[in-house]
């Protein structure tokens, strides 16, 4: 019997070839006789396409084709589709052509014109250059708030005053009652800042075509294998999804921009079958800042009632949600139903309202982010309360207590029912961190600064796509092939999955061989996303172990010449306790590939779908503090903890690792990170990474905290609560809250994200200039 391997902290399996440089990624990928493809991109926001001159480029050496719109016109190529169009919307979802090559109007920079083939990258890039596209600009919509007036124009004819869709869950007559009858309103607009992920690895693709079989074979930078065989079959080349093949490597980040359908895996396959020859397209980093999907950007505008003894009564939010040019693959889910069931995090608000208009600009379309409207929500509720407390003279910190839900099972007013949480046990040990704060307080205001100290509580809804496929069967070799319909972008799935498996078979965690993100290995699978890997393929796994190790009972029970309830199995051993005859699981599953493959399956593979449409609820504590120079309007991040409930713990070095990378990315979209285009022309003012700023190591400080394991999720048999997107949700408004409770003494009332140091600067100015005898003058 092998050591549980659960609980346990172990060094990561994958990261020896990763530190050695023997990941395999896209830009690693080698075909035959491969072309090379480059994409030539609009340079105007909005603008009809008069004519497109490549001549010139088809005349320089080493280039293959210059294909168009309308040459993908002629092959009947589809557009992009939606795939969330299942969604309940109050008004019908409108879904514009999305091809993936412009063939009349661009409506934002970077779109997709004209895919040049060479024999060479460089050849391609040159080629590229060459083609010459004559436009007729047009005025293109950039601010998000413009787009419903009037007299903003059109971008689509189909959609009324550029709105895509209406949602609405709640009735807003009750709340609105409740608002008109309450003690106290507190009323916020907030905005939700655009991010771009910048994930370290750029998108890239390989296409391939066999004529023989007329097969189509895509190798990608993505993640959610099967999603996209079936958005390409199904929607865009309209065949047989065994007809197509979706490969998926290693992949050097996503953070759920990964997950979407673009326009460049289309080009590759295309051009591949029509040329008969294999074409690959690595993206540069400038291609990602303006053509990768974006995240967030919204605005809310939200009233929260509560009754005189600070009892949170009702909430009304209405959101304006930027969807960018076009409706990308998830992107109408993000505000709708994602918000929605976070909305009103970890407080008992018996009466919610919520509604979202998603609106097309010209820009580069948005899709789902780390979390994908869990945050969103987050950050509205988180702010309000403190906004509240600052309003009404009460404590923040007690005026959460006051209002957490604390009796299990809890019915939200937005229609989940919440299993369980933890949320005093984190505020208590959150509140821990503080000592000391007011010493640390009075130091910063000797030396000219200023300190602040925020909180925010956050309640996650975790279950990404519902069910998960999972297989377990041993190859010839003798070792255990492990497959799961989920993907890895840097999460440790080689790892974890591993150590589930070696418990549930009680055998080595070398004897296991990961495989994943490949159509043609598991005919299901619902990628990550969501935070579901665990919860829901974790699960998956368990029952693959359990059939096989029922399979191995049955040949087991055939060999030893009894029946298969006197076969009982444990760490690799199928025994008979009556006679003491044992087998191992090796010997047997080497029999199975001798036997007849209609009574014994062959390695004993079992596949198992664990079917499951339950959310776990991840929930927790952060407490920040910042010190800010008025001076220059910088915002140091001195201190960060967390207090944080994600049911079992599998590997809790790896779940933290999770959390972190998380609170990093919630950190940069607090306090740097900004996608902004130009108001007039709607070109990308942050298009590289010398004008967009990311965190770097100087700029987090040392993560204090805890996970608790002491309250396992009920919603699958690990116990496991997702923990991908979680610091993303907290990180924001609690150091938005703690940038807020420094600034508060001087008057400022107000700030939206990123608090750069311009910002806060001439937020200080516009205060003191209001009250020049204020604090630190």
């Amino acid at each position: 019997m092998t050591e549980p391997l659960l609980g346990r902290s172990i060094n990561r399996l994958e990261d020896e070839r990763f530190v050695r440089g023997r990941g395999h990624y896209i830009a690693d990928h080698a075909a035959p006789n491969a072309l090379h493809g480059m994409v030539v991109r609009s340079i105007h926001a909005h603008a009809r396409i008069v004519v497109i001159q490549s001549e010139s480029a088809k005349q320089i050496p080493g280039v293959v084709a210059v294909l168009t719109g309308m040459d993908m016109a002629t092959d009947d190529i589809g557009s992009l589709p939606c795939a969330a169009t299942h969604i309940p919307m109050t008004t019908p979802l409108v879904i514009p052509p999305y091809h993936a090559l412009a063939r009349d109007t661009v409506r934002y920079v970077g779109e997709p014109i004209a895919f040049v083939v060479a024999e060479d990258a460089e050849s391609a890039r040159d080629a590229a250059e060459a083609v010459v596209v004559d436009y007729r600009p047009l005025r293109p919509v950039i601010a998000l708030a413009d787009t419903v007036l009037p007299e903003t124009p059109r971008i689509w004819p189909e959609a009324t005053n550029n709105i895509a869709f209406q949602f609405n869950r709640g009735e807003i007559g009750p709340v609105e009652a409740a608002i008109r009858s309450a003690a106290h309103i507190v009323e916020c607009e907030l905005i939700n800042n655009r991010v771009v992920a910048a994930p370290l690895e750029t998108r890239g693709a390989l296409g391939e075509f066999d004529a023989a079989s007329n097969r189509m074979h895509l190798t990608a930078s993505a993640a959610g294998a099967h999603g996209i065989r079936d958005q390409l079959a199904d929607s865009v080349f309209r065949i047989p999804r065994e007809k197509l093949r979706v490969s998926i490597p290693d992949v050097g980040g996503g953070f759920g921009m990964k997950n979407v359908l673009y326009p460049e895996w289309v080009l590759v396959l295309w051009a591949a079958r029509r040329l008969g020859r294999p074409v690959k397209w690595i993206g540069d980093r400038s291609e990602d800042f303006l053509a990768s999907a974006h995240g967030r950007d919204s605005i809310a505008h939200a009233r929260l009632a509560l009754d005189c003894d600070g009892r949170l009564l009702a909430l009304e939010t209405r959101v304006l949600a930027n969807l960018g040019a076009y409706v990308s693959t998830v992107a109408p889910l993000v505000p709708t139903m994602a918000m929605a069931s976070a909305m009103g995090g970890v407080y008992d608000i018996p009466l919610i309202a919520f509604e979202t208009r998603g609106v097309f600009t010209n820009t580069t379309p948005v899709d789902a982010y780390r979390g994908a409207g869990k945050p969103e929500a987050n950050y509205l509720i988180e702010r309000l309360i403190d906004i509240a407390a600052a309003e009404l003279g009460m404590d923040a910190l007690e005026l959460r207590r006051k209002n957490i839900f604390r009796r299990f099972p809890h019915p939200s007013a937005m229609g989940l029912t919440v299993e369980q949480g933890s949320f005093a046990y984190s505020i208590d040990h959150a509140i821990a961190t503080t000592t000391g704060f007011e010493a640390r307080r009075k130091t910063s205001r000797a030396g000219g600064l200023l300190r602040g100290l925020g909180y925010a509580c956050f309640l996650e809804t975790a279950r990404g796509q519902p069910n998960e496929v999972a297989e377990l069967g041993f190859g010839e070799d003798g070792r255990i092939d492990l497959k799961v319909g989920t993907h890895s972008n840097g999460q440790g799935h080689e790892t974890t999955y591993a150590q589930i498996a070696a418990d549930a078979l009680g055998l080595p965690i070398e004897r296991f061989r990961f495989r994943q993100g490949d159509t043609d290995d598991l005919d299901r699978g619902g990628g990550h996303g969501g935070a579901r890997s665990m919860h829901q393929g974790g699960t998956a796994l368990v029952m693959a172990a359990e059939g096989l190790i029922e399979n191995g009972r049955k040949l087991a029970a055939r060999l030893l010449q009894t029946t298969v309830d006197a076969v009982h199995y444990e760490a690799g051993i199928l025994r008979v306790a009556t006679t003491g005859q044992e087998i191992s699981l090796d010997d047997v599953a080497r029999a199975s590939y001798q036997m007849p493959r209609d009574e014994f399956a062959p390695g004993l593979v079992y596949q198992a779908t664990h079917l499951c449409d339950r959310y776990t609820f991840p929930n927790g504590c952060h407490v920040a503090e910042v010190e800010i120079d008025p001076a220059t309007g910088h915002v140091t991040l001195d201190r960060y903890s967390i207090f944080d409930d994600y049911g079992r713990l599998l590997d809790p070095r790896l779940t933290l690792g999770q959390v972190h990378g998380g609170v990093v990315q919630g950190i940069g979209q607090a306090l740097f990170e900004h996608a902004c285009f130009d108001a007039e022309t709607g070109q990308i003012l942050t298009g590289s990474l010398m004008d967009y700023a990311l965190p770097r190591a100087g700029d987090i400080p040392s993560f204090e905290g805890r996970l608790t394991s002491d309250f396992p999720s009920h919603a699958n048999r690990l116990g496991v609560k997702g923990s991908g997107q979680a610091g993303a949700i907290a990180a924001p408004p609690t150091i938005m809250n703690a940038v807020m409770n420094a600034l508060g003494p001087l008057g400022v009332r107000h700030l939206d994200m990123p608090v750069t140091p311009c910002r806060v600067w001439q937020a200080i100015q516009t205060a003191r200039l209001r009250s020049p005898d204020g604090p630190l003058e």
